[in-house]
């Protein structure tokens, strides 16, 4: 009999996540058995939940959501260049007897980017957000060398702060320039999940500015709404999603997954 590894993703709340959709069908389509299972954890349970989990000897990983990313970057173990310097681990791995930490979520976002022939080199990037999902791409992003990135924020002294973070890498602005034709829009806030998304400030597209959401959901999301009156490039985090677990599943099994089909399964869902 073949043995069943344990997986699992963590938040509170996760009632609403596809992540043990996403991950089982990767399983059946790599002929690998799995049981993975969303678990709603309160945050001073998390060290202990971590241990009463790696326990077991078949749990071989588990993916981290919000809260507790940067809870997963303080766990004893060997942390990936990246979610050191974001401070922030998405996927826990063990491997013999400790633990690897890593960030898949940049990866997942620029592997959807590529998939969706969207280059960002030599480009001007407008962020809205400057929270944990901002910074858990925008490593990647510099990487790929844009011409110039602008962060937007309702709370000035955050978006502030991912700029100082950043500036020996990469010049950040944190307003909006008029006189800059912005060539990707991506909206990381989640303010805008319910109701309309009302952008903090006008803005200068040209005819084939990408929008990208890093939320996603079975419907349109507000952002995207307010996106089509733009242009008809419009993308959600559905793709993102898909990727950074794809990223992870090979992290625990060695084997980058089918993702078109299990992209194809979630969108035969969509209202």
């Amino acid at each position: 009999m073949s043995k069943i590894f344990k997986l699992g993703v963590i938040g509170n709340p996760i009632e609403h996540s596809l992540s043990p959709f996403i991950h089982s069908r990767f399983a059946r389509y790599e002929n690998i058995s799995v049981d993975y299972i969303a678990y709603k954890v309160e945050e001073d349970n998390f060290n202990e939940f971590i241990n009463d989990f790696f326990a077991n000897s078949l749990s071989k990983g588990l993916n981290i959501t919000l809260p507790f990313k940067k809870h997963a970057a303080e766990i004893p173990g060997s942390l990936s260049e990246e979610a050191k310097f974001i401070k922030a681990v998405n996927t826990i791995i063990r491997h013999e007897n400790r633990f690897l930490l890593d960030s898949t979520d940049g990866k997942g976002f620029m592997e959807d980017l590529k998939l969706n022939k969207i280059d960002i080199t030599g480009k001007n990037i407008l962020i809205y957000g400057a929270g944990g999902a901002v910074e858990s791409i925008l490593y990647r992003i510099i990487l790929d060398k844009p011409k110039s990135i602008c962060i937007i924020n309702r709370t000035q002294q955050k978006a502030s702060r991912v700029v100082k973070k950043y500036q020996s890498n990469f010049q950040i602005e944190s307003s909006i320039n008029i006189e800059v034709d912005y060539d990707v829009v991506i909206n990381g806030s989640s303010a805008g999940l319910t109701g309309a998304f009302i952008p903090p400030g006008k803005i200068k597209t040209n005819n084939k500015t990408c929008f990208y959401d890093l939320n996603y959901s079975l419907d349109k999301t507000p952002f995207c709404k307010w996106a089509n009156h733009y242009s008809s490039n419009v993308f959600d985090g559905i793709g993102m999603l898909v990727n950074q677990a794809a990223y992870s599943f090979q992290l625990w099994f060695d084997v980058f997954p089918e993702t078109g089909k299990v992209l194809n399964d979630i969108n035969s869902l969509k209202k």
